[in-house]
């Protein structure tokens, strides 16, 4: 399910509190305790909504407020002794609040503030300078930090490159099954042209042989008719000459020869 504007805003304010948190802050520093003030109401208005999220993150949500509030009731013990046992019965988060972490924040921000306290009761044992001894343990901390950063660093840079890599082979797909398309394309109209040239092949075929089917009964026909012509022709003949010979008889007969 998505989550709505004011889980969002929940989610921003959380994280600009770890991030504060986690900052070496002034005794009169006030924007941490208002943002978490903020924090619980928003968390309060959010459980009350119809689509609030799933009860395993409203927990979590819960669960680093709590840590926040307690972290900052801590901070305003007045021993180190008795800061460092309260932040021991604090309990950060299970899950990182962005997507950009790695490990949890408010869990970077517990072991920061157990090491504060516990330098600070180290140097109030000793008689060395806590500042001193703070400075240290935040260079220290710079360094991790800035070793994670380099990590972090590689590893998105490791990351761009395989999708990059990754954004080249699906381009690379892409073309691929779009000139296998135009084949497919080609190859079918091709195919349709070859067809229809066929079926008019075949059908000037039939045709030609009916066409000459057709000339061929003429042929025969106007065969016929012109032997039945030449043979009344030949009988009239006969019959005209069988008439002039026997006309002739019967010329000679009638007139006979003088003398």
């Amino acid at each position: 399910m998505a989550a709505t504007r004011l889980e969002l805003n929940l989610m921003r304010l959380l994280s600009r509190c770890e991030a504060l948190a986690a900052e070496r802050r002034d005794p009169e520093e006030w924007r941490l305790e208002k943002y978490v003030a903020a924090l619980e109401d928003m968390l309060r208005e959010l459980k009350l909504q119809s689509c609030k999220p799933a009860p395993e993150l409203l927990n979590e949500y819960s669960r680093k407020v709590d840590f926040l509030k307690g972290l900052l009731e801590a901070e305003k013990l007045p021993s180190s002794s008795e800061k460092a046992l309260a932040n021991q019965f604090l309990a950060p988060g299970r899950t990182p609040t962005t997507t950009k972490e790695r490990t949890p924040a408010t869990k970077t921000v517990h072991l920061q503030t157990k090491a504060r306290c516990t330098g600070r009761m180290r140097s109030e044992l000793l008689g060395t300078d806590p500042l001193a001894v703070d400075d240290a343990e935040e260079l220290n901390i710079r360094k991790r930090k800035r070793l994670a950063a380099d990590g972090k660093q590689s590893a998105v840079e490791l990351d761009a490159v395989l999708q990059h890599h990754q954004d080249v082979q699906e381009k690379l797909a892409e073309e691929m099954l779009s000139l296998a398309r135009s084949l497919k394309n080609n190859t079918l109209a091709a195919q349709n042209v070859i067809k229809q040239d066929n079926q008019t092949l075949s059908h000037s075929l039939r045709m030609a042989d009916q066409n000459f089917e057709k000339l061929k009964d003429e042929s025969d026909r106007l065969e016929q008719h012109a032997k039945k012509s030449v043979n009344w022709l030949l009988w009239i003949m006969l019959i005209v000459v069988c008439f002039i010979f026997i006309s002739m008889i019967l010329f000679i007969r009638i007139f006979p020869k003088l003398k």
